[in-house]
């Protein structure tokens, strides 16, 4: 067998990825990496100005559709509008998210659920929205963009813990599944990433920083393009032997020293 020639196994030429909430922070750079690799690209997201200017930046083989993935019974609205914009999507990445910072006790019950509801729910319409199309052309990847907290515990983050743990079960369940059919399913573990939003909450808790770089090995916080390199690569040729796993990029924070 000859080897598949470098860098074109790595190559998204061809493929049409769906990210939802593309519009800003992780969801941005997996859809700036995913465009640069050649794929065609739709954002998903709820804040159509957000959006827009995302694809304008990215130019060519770059759409949007603004949906709210919490409304459930829409997932096929969304595929329709999609697929009428790009062809069949061959790559869901289910990043799309919120986050609530309570003590476990402080959380309410609407609260959790409607963390539940984005995270868990949301994704779970949206594959099985797409899934079954992929499955019948024995083709296609779906990434879920999980977090350290589905891998070690977090303090005053227990409706997001719950549902980004969900992510590690249904990552392993829906590959035992799919991928006798040609769908693989992975999953991303964010570290510590430079963000907007992180850095925000640096900057009223310097300490906390400090206490990150010190649990990091390579001693930095990550870069949102670590995580859309990681989801290129997952989408690829190059990992048609990879399904079921979650993968940390997070410096190795989760080697658990």
């Amino acid at each position: 067998m000859s080897l598949p020639s470098f860098p074109n196994i790595f190559s998204l030429t061809g493929e049409t990825a769906l990210i939802t909430g593309g519009g800003t922070g992780i969801g941005r750079a997996i859809a700036e990496c995913m465009h640069a690799a050649g794929a065609t690209i739709v954002l998903a997201g709820r804040r159509e100005n957000l959006l827009q200017e995302q694809v304008n930046r990215l130019g060519e083989r770059a759409h949007y559709v603004v949906h709210d993935i919490t409304v459930l019974n829409e997932a096929p609205v969304l595929r329709a509008k999609a697929e009428a914009l790009v062809g069949p999507i061959t790559s869901l990445v289910n990043n799309a998210g919120i986050h609530i910072k309570k003590e476990a006790v402080k959380t309410t019950t609407e609260e959790f659920q409607r963390v539940l509801d984005t995270h868990v729910l949301g994704s779970h319409a949206l594959t099985v929205e797409f899934a079954p199309g992929m499955m019948e052309r024995q083709h296609g990847s779906i990434l879920f963009t999980a977090s350290m907290a589905s891998l070690f515990g977090i303090p005053k983050v227990i409706a997001y813990t719950a549902a980004k743990s969900a992510y590690v079960g249904m990552v392993k369940g829906l590959a035992t599944e799919f991928s006798p059919h040609g769908l693989r399913v992975n999953a991303i573990a964010p570290g510590w990433i430079d963000t907007d939003m992180s850095r925000a909450a640096f900057a009223g808790d310097p300490d906390r920083l400090q206490k990150i770089l010190s649990r990091t090995p390579t001693g930095e916080l990550g870069t949102p393009h670590d995580v859309g390199w990681a989801a290129v690569y997952l989408a690829s040729p190059a990992a048609h032997f990879v399904t079921g796993t979650i993968l940390p990029v997070d410096g190795g924070v989760s080697i658990g020293f």
